[in-house]
């Protein structure tokens, strides 16, 4: 019987747990598993006599500083100014500094000349012949009530007062304030 190509035996699939269970370690010889555990231990104890001379200059920094007067709160102020100082003279922090001043300016030029303009509006509209024709009505209606309490001897409130003038502002026309000269005072 010939195999060719296709085999009748099927593939089989490997077990996950066999595989985990192979030593990788095997390809080691005695001689170079003894050489790499002395150097591991010799590099364990290089780590450890490190770690004491890094304590033991540690501790000799500390008692310079102690002598200097340097307490970990003047230290921590001198760090967070020498970073204040570095971040103000970063270029990021230039550009908005520069971007949030002409923004401010800017802001500030455009209050200004809203205010301007709201100001002037309000002048125009005092000036108007309407807002004059009202103006001399509550005038008039004010002066009247006031004669009025005077010579009564009775009291009027304030309120009356701005009804009056209210209703006689209701009842004159448009076409009778623009009929008027602006320059001409009406009498009550």
């Amino acid at each position: 019987m010939e195999t060719g190509l296709l085999d009748p035996e099927p593939v089989t699939e490997v077990d996950e747990e066999m595989v985990s269970d192979v030593d990788l370690n095997n390809t080691l010889t005695d001689e170079e598993r003894e050489e790499i555990l002395s150097e591991l231990t010799k590099l364990e104890e290089d780590i450890s006599t490190l770690r004491q001379v890094l304590a033991s200059k540690e501790k000799h920094h500390s008692e310079l500083k102690a002598k200097l007067g340097i307490t970990p709160l003047i230290e921590l102020k001198q760090n967070f100014n020498r970073s204040w100082y570095d971040m103000q003279t970063s270029t990021a922090y230039k550009k908005t500094s520069e971007t949030l001043s002409t923004a401010g300016q800017k802001t500030s030029a455009a209050f200004t000349t809203l205010g301007t303009a709201i100001s002037r509006k309000f002048g125009d509209m005092r000036n108007s012949p309407s807002f004059k024709s009202f103006e001399e009505k509550v005038e008039c209606t004010v002066s009247n009530k006031k004669t009025k309490v005077g010579s009564q001897g009775g009291g009027g409130s304030f309120e009356e007062v701005l009804s009056s003038a209210a209703h006689a502002s209701a009842q004159e026309t448009p076409s009778n304030n623009m009929s008027e000269s602006s320059d001409h005072e009406r009498t009550c």
